[in-house]
């Protein structure tokens, strides 16, 4: 992973503070740093130790994991996802609900299929419908269209005209 340039973890917060929308005297009060330390970082003047990246990024509500990445304290394990990227990149959405999207994500990511089913043919389990059946007047409206395959499932049926 290259080293990021000179300033580039200022210029980061400053982004995620913007896109948040707070102020730079906001950030610093619930990051609890001084104004004027948290605008040096921004401009590149000062380093943030491991500490204050971390409050930072308390008060951005962002994983400080980001912030650790960018400043080059860790090395990103593996380069992001094309969906992580685009997440990332999508300007209409906030922070928050940015990392929320990303948190989803990787927990899909990480989540292995240990029985050897595909999707075809494994079996979903209870479906919001089960729990909530559609109102008979509904049922009997779509029942000329579908006709149980005796395993519980309908089929559609198909009218020639």
């Amino acid at each position: 992973m290259a080293l990021p340039k000179v300033g580039s973890i200022g210029e980061y917060i400053r982004d995620q503070r913007q896109q948040a929308k707070i102020s730079l005297r906001q950030l610093a009060e619930q990051a609890g740093v001084s104004n004027p330390y948290l605008s040096q970082i921004e401009r590149g003047l000062r380093k943030p130790s491991a500490e204050i990246l971390n409050q930072i990024a308390k008060g951005l509500r962002i994983s400080s994991q980001a912030l650790y990445v960018q400043a080059g304290l860790i090395e990103d394990r593996e380069p992001p996802s094309d969906v992580i990227s685009a997440i990332r990149a999508d300007t209409h959405l906030t922070e928050r609900q940015r990392q929320v999207l990303i948190d989803i994500y990787e927990s899909f990511r990480k989540e292995r299929p240990g029985d050897g089913q595909t999707s075809q043919n494994a079996d979903p389990g209870p479906s919001a419908d089960d729990e909530h059946p559609l109102p008979p007047e509904l049922v009997a409206a779509l029942e000329p269209y579908a006709t149980s395959n005796g395993n519980g499932t309908a089929n559609q049926e198909t009218k020639e005209g």
